[in-house]
């Protein structure tokens, strides 16, 4: 009889959500519902509850409780840090930003839409190890930059990037600077003021807390423009009824995943590591990315010869869920931007799978995953006339570090 189960591996899409989380949010689902504006006994318990996580992820953060401004999300968290500060540093006559060339899309669209309000972007590159070089972000700088970012680890391949040097860089020369660390949080020790960043952006269903729920940090000090126009929430700067049960939520699963983030990186990255050299014992098979510098449980794989896609769909037919790359260009059947940012070629890159592990997962669901992996490249290859060429040495691949 059909073996029967199912393995997770797209925590980087997104996680569910933990049972920490789940309690603390439960309360403000039900009885706990008042507007935490009302000045009755109802509003002030939602109010009591909104500025105690406030307090609590400010912690998380390293950060003071007044620098946590409440959002929807990781987008809207960039949209705004980026929005903002353009403008800001506009008026000192500053239109000068700069980011890499594989950030997260909420990035990359929000620079491209300012270079249609008149403002100049510069677009570092990414070496083929995924890192950006703080060097390279030093020649950037100009006297006209109003606005480095730079993600703290990518969110398709995994790599970490060195955002305390580049914080450090930016503050040297008076330069505003803003990381994306949704990936970051609950899988890294976040130290805002080590980081020496002004502005960083969390959403909190990377870490098991709820979707529709994320912060944007602003170091004190710093005066942003509003982001929207209504009442007084958040001190004027993001007016609307505050979400209380995804606030208190957020706050639960980010203390959770501190709390547990030395023990959850150890087993992490052992499984990590056993998917990777698995993985990796099949021909024309690479590591995308570093293999020291990344998240606990990343582990990005290309595979000549083969489909990303099809990859994806085989595994999800023997109960695997995996990625090709980030949730939010899913469906645009448009090589990764990341790894094409690597340096590899089209096809190569088509050829790709994210394994995003959970501390859920077992060594012996780590094996299953890589039996299940190998079968679905040795099918997909057989099909694809391609493949004899590229076996047979017709078709060479070159790409940073490695040919083959």
């Amino acid at each position: 009889m059909a073996e029967h189960r199912f393995l997770y591996a797209d925590n980087a899409a997104t996680t569910p959500l933990s049972p920490a989380a789940l309690r603390a949010m439960e309360p403000f689902l039900t009885a706990q519902y008042g507007n935490p504006s009302s000045l009755y006994r109802l509003g002030q318990e939602a109010r009591r509850a909104v500025e105690q996580a406030r307090r609590d992820l400010a912690a998380c953060l390293h950060a003071e409780p007044e620098e946590i401004l409440f959002t929807s999300g990781g987008t809207e968290s960039d949209n705004w840090a980026l929005r903002a500060a353009a403008h800001r540093m506009a008026a000192q006559g500053k239109r000068r930003l700069i980011t890499s060339s594989f950030e997260h899309p909420a990035v990359l669209h929000t620079c491209r839409a300012l270079e249609q309000e008149g403002f100049s972007v510069t677009w570092l590159p990414v070496h083929g190890d995924g890192l950006v070089r703080p060097e390279e972000v030093e020649s950037a700088l100009r006297e006209d930059t109003a606005l480095v970012s730079i993600m703290a680890a990518n969110n398709e391949i995994g790599t970490v990037q060195p955002v305390e040097e580049i914080g450090r860089l930016c503050r040297a020369h008076g330069v505003l600077f803003h990381t994306d660390a949704v990936q970051a949080a609950g899988n890294l020790p976040i130290d805002v003021k080590r980081w020496q960043c002004d502005l960083l952006s969390v959403s909190a269903h990377k870490f098991h807390g709820p979707k529709g729920m994320g912060l944007l940090w602003r170091r004190k000090g710093l005066e942003l423009p509003a982001l929207l126009t209504g009442g007084e929430q958040e001190r004027g700067l993001r007016p609307g009824t505050e979400n209380t049960a995804g606030i208190v939520g957020m706050a639960a699963a980010l203390q959770d995943a501190c709390a547990s983030l030395p023990a959850r990186t150890a087993r992490l990255c052992a499984l990590r590591d056993r998917l990777a050299e698995q993985a990796l014992r099949l021909p024309f098979s690479r590591l995308n990315g570093s293999r020291d510098h990344r998240l606990p449980g990343t582990v990005n794989l290309s595979f000549a010869g083969t489909d990303g896609e099809q990859l994806l769909l085989l595994l999800d037919l023997q109960g695997i869920a995996v990625s090709t790359g980030s949730a939010c260009e899913s469906g645009s059947h448009k090589a990764s931007h990341v790894l094409l940012a690597l340096g590899l070629p089209e096809e190569l890159a088509r050829g790709s799978l994210r394994f995003s592990l959970g501390e859920d997962l077992t060594e012996t669901d780590i094996d299953y995953m890589a039996e299940k992996l190998a079968g679905a490249v040795q099918k997909i290859r057989l099909m694809n006339p391609l493949w004899e060429r590229i076996e047979s040495g017709r078709i060479r691949y070159s790409v940073p570090d490695e040919t083959f």
